[in-house]
């Protein structure tokens, strides 16, 4: 047995453990069909976090998905009324943004489909720590629906997603516009923006979140049912290799999710390897009365190694935009304190380092940086919110520079009428904005991508407008052009990459704060 044991691979080994541990605690092997009826998953679209779906017609004329959600099937199987206690080990089929295809996911989890108890949470939360446990050394961050709802009731309906969206991105800059035009007051306002950038250490952030949260009962009740969690969880002779960290960034879909939640993060990948919550409001919306809660861990990355060097961990990995940009947040930096003056050389060198701050500078192309960050190659970047909106990265918005301001805006020709009766031709850079934005009029397009000299495309009749980036908007004016329509501000944006932040707060922390104070 020892010698087959030795020829599986890492993240077979660990499936076996892990099917070990789920069946000592009572879960029962659950296993899907490979295909679903497209329309199971199209009504849960939010839940799946606008993934693309991979779908094909069947014999009988349905159309059908490759399963790209293990938790919905079961929850859709699962019989009004009936327990359930299973573990699953299954791929999952998703697209990805970056790439531009799709990926198989070899996913492990569990799900308790029942009346929701409190040893059901803390079970739950026991075996993710010890699944985490199982792949490296890690964080397990807790936050909670209760939290969230409560911060969103001080806001207008129609701004909910926004203060979610500040949340999930740390955006103290854009929470504060929206407390302001929320009409809410000062105090209440720097409370808020001091919660949003609140993580680290369960212990000691749940002391500063209860004075914050002071006055919203129902973020209090959530914080202290995370509380209690915490003390059980101390309790329990659990792995050593996992910290609790509370952090409020945790943001999933409201409309399913309602207590708990939580993800899991290790030190040798640069992504969320587990996610998983109490999700009663998706049993609800399949018309079953059972509460439900559970989790899944991804095993893709098992046994892979980073492609760095382990100096690189010494070093707080920064990705600036080549050119005028890039020289302006150096500048910053080193009036800041953070940098040494003289680290760029006059060569075609790349990489810069600041031996004495333990700095690494990357120059790379303004649309890249953003990439870069978001799959760890750099910690933290800095980037235009144009490209952000335009690339949708996953990483975190923590900080408004205040450089390179500008607008994305459509301009037209002087002369410009718009005619109804057909789609209106679109030139652009930004496909994807641009897109969204029209699609939010329910303005037919035709989109035509360029990369450059956008203002040309109307002059030569290749388009009826264009949407571009705006700045003093001298350009518009010196070829008889007009801005018609803003769709958002924009401006530098210091990015984060998710796993980093859990690994290197502390330093990043520090960073952030002196460049804060030269704003």
């Amino acid at each position: 047995m020892e010698e087959l044991w030795e020829v599986l691979r890492p993240e077979e080994q660990i499936e076996l453990k892990l099917r070990k541990l789920y069946t000592q605690h009572h879960f029962h092997p659950y296993h899907l069909n490979n295909f679903e009826e497209y329309g199971n998953y199209q009504q849960s679209y939010n839940f799946l976090r606008s993934s693309s779906i991979i779908t094909f017609t069947g014999n009988d004329g349905r159309t059908m998905a490759l399963k790209p959600d293990v938790t919905l099937s079961i929850a859709k199987n699962t019989p009004a009324g009936e327990a359930r206690k299973v573990y699953y080990v299954e791929d999952v089929y998703r697209h990805d943004r970056q790439a531009g295809e799709y990926q198989k996911i070899y996913q492990i989890g569990l799900e308790i489909i029942d009346e929701i108890t409190w040893e059901d949470q803390l079970e739950v939360l026991k075996l993710a720590w010890e699944s985490l446990a199982q792949v490296g050394e890690g964080t397990l961050d807790l936050s909670h629906m209760g939290i969230l709802n409560g911060i969103c009731d001080r806001f207008p309906e129609e701004d909910r997603q926004k203060v979610l969206d500040c949340l999930r991105d740390k955006s103290s800059h854009g929470m504060d516009e929206l407390t302001a035009k929320a009409g809410l007051s000062q105090e209440e306002s720097e409370n808020l923006a001091k919660l949003v950038r609140l993580s680290g250490d369960f212990e000691t952030k749940y002391q500063r979140a209860k004075v914050l949260l002071a006055d919203y009962p129902k973020a209090q009740a959530g914080l202290e049912e995370l509380k209690q969690l915490y003390k059980a969880l101390q309790e329990e002779n659990l792995s050593e290799k996992i910290r609790l960290r509370l952090d409020f960034s945790i943001v999933n879909d409201a409309d399913y999710y309602s207590g708990l939640l939580f993800q899991g993060f290790i030190k040798e990948a640069r992504e969320t390897i587990l996610y998983g919550g109490r999700y009663d409001r998706l049993m609800s919306r399949q018309g079953k009365d059972q509460g439900a809660i559970g989790f899944g861990m991804k095993l893709n990355h098992v046994g892979q190694k980073l492609p760095v060097d382990s100096e690189s961990l010494e070093y707080l990995n920064v990705a600036l935009p080549k050119g005028r940009m890039g020289d302006a947040v150096y500048e910053l930096f080193t009036k800041a304190g953070v940098a040494a003056e003289g680290v760029f050389e006059e060569n075609r060198k790349l990489i810069f380092c600041d031996e004495e701050n333990k700095l690494r500078f990357f120059l790379v192309k303004p649309s890249d940086v953003a990439i870069y960050v978001e799959h760890g190659a750099a910690d933290i970047g800095v980037v235009g919110k144009d490209i952000l909106l335009e690339s949708k990265a996953e990483v975190i918005e923590f900080l408004d520079l205040h450089m390179g301001e500008c607008r994305l805006a459509v301009a037209a020709h002087n002369d410009f009428k718009e005619d109804f009766s057909r789609p209106l031709r679109v030139s652009t850079k930004y496909p994807q904005i641009t897109r969204e934005f029209y699609e939010g009029l329910g303005r037919s397009v035709e989109l035509i991508h360029l990369h450059g000299s956008i203002e040309l495309a109307p002059l030569l009749g290749l388009s009826d407008v264009i949407v571009d980036i705006v700045e003093t908007g001298t350009t518009l004016k010196e070829n008889d052009l007009k801005v018609i329509q803003d769709i958002a501000p924009s401006s530098a944006r210091l990015i984060i990459n998710h796993a980093t932040w859990r690994f290197k707060q502390e330093r990043i922390q520090k960073v952030i704060e002196k460049v804060r104070k030269q704003l």
